[in-house]
């Protein structure tokens, strides 16, 4: 038996019965990526680009590739004088891409890394679905994972990027600590770090969980070392390039390089502000909304007594995502792995009637699969 957290309850489960619900999650999942897939084909098919090129040789795809092929060490000096340096990517993915290219004798690292997103997408949407069950209940569940695939920018779950591996092995670290498994959680909380630099969001809300909610549960031990574990991976890969450039703050000049940074959000209000005094104001409009309702999803998770170390890793990814100097265009990207503001959302869709909540998911799919079709047919990801 193990026991499920819930706002209001704490119920006991049989260990097979979590794994047997977010079965049909992970299966429509994979079927709403490889429809997203099947549509990108489709408008190659038409004159646009090779769906293969788009999801594993453009973009980030080619620096990760690269990384797993020949290691670290590589600069790019671009026409203003910026210098982009491959030591801004996180290492697993391309550990992985190189194991996985490798063990098969036959595959680039570039499509080993599709490969290695397909299986991470199945453990993502599992993990999700573990998380909101634990919230919500079983329905709410499948319907936070088909959402998160279904997201307008959800393509990138199928690239060669680092977002699905990231979405794994937060989503399944968040479900330990929920669950009190802090040992397992931290590890997880620990690669994450060393997948993205929001492997810190994850490290914060196994810390926090591990020192603050886990007050009063003994095994101070186990606690303790969890929350020296978490931050490991990311603080780790940061020190490394400190030592690697010759610089204690050798990653932030890295990040500055790719125009990068953290600014408090200067970026993102001149951006904002740009648009509703240049004749955009629609759009700007649309950008303040869309961040109100992040917040107010957010907000609704404390008012919901959601899991401290849920809401704790959704507040940082938003922090990052708003703080964040950089091209406007990444932050959805950013936005991507914060799947707990989908939670409220969700929990709507299933009291509703089945035919519109049927209705509103396909629309949302349909929608996801043009869309990302159009986007990497268009200027892609950033």
């Amino acid at each position: 038996m193990r026991v499920v957290r819930s706002p209001g309850a704490v119920r006991l489960e049989r260990p097979g019965g979590a794994v047997r619900r977010a079965l049909p999650a992970v299966a429509c999942v994979l079927a709403v990526r490889l429809l997203g897939v099947a549509t990108l084909a489709l408008f190659g098919a038409f004159g646009g680009q090779a769906p293969q090129r788009l999801l594993a040789g453009r973009w980030d795809s080619l620096w990760y590739a690269r990384v797993a092929a020949y290691g670290y060490g590589y600069r790019l000096r671009l026409g203003d004088g910026r210098v982009l340096s491959d030591l801004s990517f996180f290492p697993l993915l391309p550990w992985l891409e190189r194991a996985l290219s490798h063990v098969t004798g036959a595959l680039g690292p570039a499509v080993a890394g599709v490969l290695v997103s397909a299986v991470a997408c199945a453990f993502a949407a599992a993990g999700v679905s573990r998380v909101a069950d634990g919230v919500l209940g079983g329905r709410a569940a499948f319907l936070t994972a088909v959402l998160w695939a279904a997201v307008p920018v959800g393509v990138v779950e199928s690239m060669a990027y680092s977002e699905a591996l990231f979405v794994a092995l937060a989503a399944w670290a968040l479900a330990h600590a929920t669950e009190r498994r802090w040992l397992v959680a931290a590890v997880l909380a620990c690669l994450a770090g060393l997948t993205r630099p929001a492997g810190l969001a994850v490290a914060a809300a196994v810390v926090v969980g591990a020192l603050w909610t886990g007050r009063g549960t003994g095994r101070v031990a186990a606690r303790t070392a969890a929350a020296i574990l978490a931050p490991a991976g990311a603080v780790g890969y940061v020190v490394w390039v400190a030592f690697t450039t010759g610089r204690p703050l050798g990653y932030l000049d890295v990040q500055r390089g790719w125009g990068n940074g953290i600014d408090g959000g200067l970026s993102f209000a001149r951006f904002t502000v740009r648009l509703l005094t240049t004749g955009s104001v629609a759009a700007g409009l649309a950008i303040a909304a869309g961040v109100a309702v992040l917040l107010w999803c957010h907000w609704l998770g404390w008012r919901d007594r959601y899991p401290v170390e849920l809401q704790v890793y959704t507040g940082v990814m938003l922090l990052l995502a708003l703080t964040t100097a950089g091209y406007f265009g990444s932050k959805p990207r950013l936005l991507l792995p914060a799947f707990g503001l989908l939670l409220p959302l969700a929990g709507a869709l299933a009291r509703v009637r089945p035919v519109t909540r049927t209705a509103v998911m396909c629309c949302l799919v349909v929608g996801s699969a043009l869309y990302g079709a159009f986007w990497l047919n268009g200027s892609g990801p950033p």
